[in-house]
């Protein structure tokens, strides 16, 4: 692979990442009016998760024909590896109540399936650019254009869950800067790179599944005032809507 494909490579995934740092725009709002307003941001990001699941990750999963059971069991893989990790991730914070990080694990779940997520952004710019530069150029617009309304949700979650906003966003960025690993992968593996994604990408779709079903959607279910409730369902709606934007003009 020439170099120039390389560091083009490197700078479109350091772009990808920096979208992380969109949070950075809450920094002079106060924590009280923050936190006044996530039940939209929470909406939002249970919209742009099964909007992304349903839209963008489940149809390219199964986009081999004949191959149905790989990501079937990859998506049912992913859903009960993040119930066994919930369930790890709680009983680690029943036990350690006492302690200073009040954290709840819905923050470290969406951390670790939006670094998978990230993971796999990553390889997919990589590998693009192993065919060409305008194709690696598009594919980066594309995860970019992606991203922003995730990491907006993201963010949301994380304040939800109890990370201060600078800690939400270096969290957050930590979890972004994975891009970076999965390009290095994707360059290594080369045209290999396919067979790993078939079963991350359905593997990732099973962990948002989760994650938005049975942590966000409670979650949402406990505002009970009607205007509130309307403005949940749109931001709800909206979430998903933008992930079909995207798959329009993708």
């Amino acid at each position: 692979m020439p170099s120039t494909r390389v560091l083009y490579a490197i700078a479109s995934v350091t772009l990808v990442s920096l979208v992380s740092l969109i949070g950075v725009v809450t920094i002079s709002v106060s924590e009280e009016r923050l936190r006044s307003t996530l039940f939209v941001l929470v909406s939002l990001a249970a919209g742009a998760m099964f909007g992304d699941t349903f839209i963008h990750l489940l149809p390219e999963s199964f986009q081999r024909p004949g191959e149905t059971l790989l990501p079937s069991t990859s998506v049912l893989a992913g859903i009960l590896a993040f119930f066994v990790l919930e369930k790890f991730l709680l009983w680690r914070h029943q036990h350690t109540l006492e302690s200073n990080d009040q954290v709840r694990p819905l923050g470290y779940l969406n951390l670790i399936a939006d670094g998978v997520h990230n993971l796999i952004d990553g390889m997919m710019i990589g590998a693009s650019y192993l065919v060409s530069l305008p194709i690696g150029i598009a594919t980066t617009l594309a995860v970019i254009f992606h991203e922003i309304p995730q990491e907006i949700g993201d963010f949301g979650i994380l304040l939800h869950a109890g990370f201060t906003k600078r800690r939400a966003l270096f969290f957050n960025f930590l979890s972004a800067a994975l891009a970076l690993l999965g390009t290095a992968v994707a360059m290594l593996l080369g045209s290999n790179w396919e067979s790993f994604s078939a079963v991350m990408l359905p593997f990732t779709a099973g962990g948002f599944i989760y994650i938005a079903g049975s942590d966000l959607l409670p979650e949402l279910q406990k505002e009970l005032a009607p205007t509130k409730s309307i403005v949940q369902f749109g931001a709800l709606a909206a979430g998903i809507g933008l992930m079909l934007l995207l798959r329009a003009v993708g």
